[in-house]
């Protein structure tokens, strides 16, 4: 089982590191990358059933933590699909508000 979250949580990085990837590579040219959608989704379905093995294995989890990371994602997510599809109204400041939401997410991760 403790196999299995690790690996979980692995994949939840990878889905905050394509988000925060895409959006620094398109801020030259502001656009929500089709990877940053994909990304986001991972890092959310990765997180909550990573979340749901955490209890099943730890008694000592973190239920406020999860709970702000779980926020901080599904803005991000809602930021990134409104902006896949409202492609003109993207800007610089747009995308470096989700890469400054997957900071701050992998910020309370670590620190806290």
């Amino acid at each position: 089982m403790t196999l299995l979250l690790q690996i979980l949580v692995i994949l939840h990085m990878v889905g905050w590191a394509i988000v925060f990837g895409g959006a620094v590579v398109n801020l030259r040219k502001p656009k929500i990358a089709t990877g940053m959608l994909h990304g986001i989704l991972t890092a959310i379905i990765a997180g909550l059933i990573s979340m749901g093995l955490a209890h099943a294995i730890f008694t000592d989890v973190n239920d406020m933590k999860y709970g702000i990371k779980l926020l901080i994602a599904l803005i991000a997510g809602g930021m990134i699909i409104w902006g896949g599809r409202n492609q003109e109204k993207v800007s610089r400041g747009f995308l470096g508000a989700i890469a400054g939401l997957v900071l701050a997410n992998i910020a309370i991760a670590v620190i806290w």
